[in-house]
């Protein structure tokens, strides 16, 4: 019987196990499976956002979902408003399974692929972070699928769900992106292929003509539509397509996602009742979700996703390079992967929403609002620091200074500005982390002030905003989840699928 990959690494000389990240490995392997468990969750929720008055419809659906404890301990990351999902695909082969390999009946289940869908606080973009399998990370010490306390230490990251499960899995996840998740779904090789049936196919490209009898996918170069059965083996093949590592499967399989989204929302699914049907009901059989995903918890997600498209979703892997001591592995790039977590945590701000029966007030871009930024922390150089990031954002920063010393940082209007004030002073608020704040009437005066270099070409004439920064200063969202250092590495609708 094979080893099981994962085991701390007693000597970092010795790294255990054979795979490599991107080159060939002569040695027999199970193959994965993408967990496109996140269809069931994304795109159900989409669904369910169309036709709510179905809701005895739907909760009869929702009482054949499997469902486990989600309990990954009770030292967590804050919320930030985002949705996080952890996306995991299970190799088990057990019940109808069992023709993927029938030998490896009864040894557990275990994941190769590792994905988690970050959707915005504001709901309006969607991110699927791929973790590669071969990543040696810290694993934290967790329970074990059999009870007992796993020792925490240098180990494949997959190991986490391998040997201690989802909860194990979710706790390793989130020590290493300070990232709270909020959901998990796991999807097997039967349920994939019946989602992918429902939908009545995916469109591929083949750059090449593929004879994979393993991943079971023969097929022409060139476009085609895929059934549930080639769809798996097209996102199972490693070595048939591109270089033969498991870095460029995970962006194939990132493109077939945005196709699959692009069926949902543009294959006339919605308006054909049944075909909903039955694709609803093939997610149900599908996949496991934890008892949290309850049906009025995908009700109260779906009214705030319900306009999110395939051209939202972008696809991307966290940055890696390779592992000192075996170079089958690799490790997580550093300070690239460091800077593209605290970019996900700091992502966009909710949108507020507007009132029933009123009308939304007009949004006001940051080139209209003038601030002027206050440093009530007594740490040299902070207001030019944050007038330096809120003018990257396009505010018309026109004054740095300092404020009296103040624990709370707190965005600030003027009294006479009673009127326009706040919906300028919310620009603001919006663009900072963690809770929202709620911006108050009424300015203080400064200790010293001077003026800022603006950016912006054409100074606004509408009301000054006030930033006095205080000791809890929570630091300013950024634009995008995926920094500017890896938009390249980014897998949207646009990206070309013949990979």
């Amino acid at each position: 019987m094979r080893g099981r990959p994962g085991d701390v690494v007693r000597d970092p000389r010795v790294a255990p196990g054979p795979r490599r990240a991107g080159k060939l490995d002569p040695r027999p392997r199970r193959n994965p499976l993408t967990p496109l468990g996140w269809v069931s969750v994304a795109l159900t929720l989409v669904l369910v956002a169309t036709t709510l008055g179905a809701y005895a419809y739907y909760r009869s659906i929702e009482g054949t979902i499997p469902r486990l404890p989600f309990d990954p301990g009770a030292s967590r990351p804050p919320e930030t408003g985002a949705l996080n999902v952890l996306l995991v695909g299970s190799d088990s082969r057990e019940g109808d399974n069992k023709q993927y390999g029938p030998k490896s009946q009864g040894l557990g289940e275990r994941t190769d692929t590792i994905m988690l869908l970050h959707i915005s606080p504001s709901r309006d973009k969607a991110t699927v972070i791929s973790f590669p399998r071969d990543s040696m990370v810290m694993v934290p010490e967790c329970q074990g699928r059999n009870g007992a306390v796993l020792p925490g230490g240098i180990k494949q990251i997959n190991s986490a769900f391998n040997d201690g499960g989802i909860n194990c899995t979710v706790k390793t996840l989130e020590s290493l992106t300070n990232i709270k998740i909020n959901h998990f779904v796991k999807v097997d090789f039967t349920g994939f292929k019946g989602i992918i049936d429902a939908l009545g196919g995916i469109e591929i490209c083949l750059p090449k003509p593929v004879n994979d009898p393993k991943a079971k996918l023969v097929l022409p170069a060139g476009k085609h539509v895929v059934n549930g059965e080639q769809a798996l083996g097209y996102v199972r093949t490693r070595y048939a397509l591109g270089d033969g590592s498991d870095l460029s499967r995970i962006q194939r399989q990132q493109v077939f996602l945005t196709q699959v989204l692009k069926k949902v929302t543009d294959g006339g699914l919605l308006t054909n009742p049944v075909r909903l049907n039955d694709f609803l009901r093939s997610v149900a059989a599908a996949v496991t979700v934890d008892t949290g995903l309850t049906l009025d918890r995908m009700l109260e997600i779906a009214t705030s996703v319900r306009g999110l498209t395939a051209k939202e979703l972008k696809g991307i892997t966290v940055p890696v390079e390779a592992y000192p001591a075996d170079k089958n592995r690799v490790q997580f790039s550093q300070p690239a992967a460091k800077n593209f977590f605290e970019a996900v945590r700091n992502d966009d701000e909710v949108t507020p929403t507007p009132t029933p029966g009123t009308s939304a007030a007009p949004k006001i871009e940051h080139e209209q609002v003038r601030v002027q930024v206050l440093n009530g922390t007594g740490e040299q150089g902070k207001a030019v620091q944050v007038a330096d990031e809120l003018a990257a954002q396009g505010f018309a920063v026109i004054e740095v200074g300092n404020a009296p010393t103040t624990a709370t940082t707190a965005i600030r209007y003027a009294k006479k500005d009673a009127q326009d004030g706040p919906a300028y002073a919310e620009a603001v608020a919006a663009r900072l982390s963690k809770d929202k704040r709620t911006p108050v009437a009424g300015k203080v005066k400064p200790v010293n002030a001077q003026p800022y270099e603006s950016k912006v070409a054409q100074l606004p004439d509408g009301p000054i905003v006030q930033l006095v920064i205080g000791a809890d200063w929570p630091g300013v969202r950024v634009q995008s989840a995926i920094p500017d250092s890896l938009k390249d590495k980014v897998v949207d609708a646009t990206t070309n699928p013949c990979l």
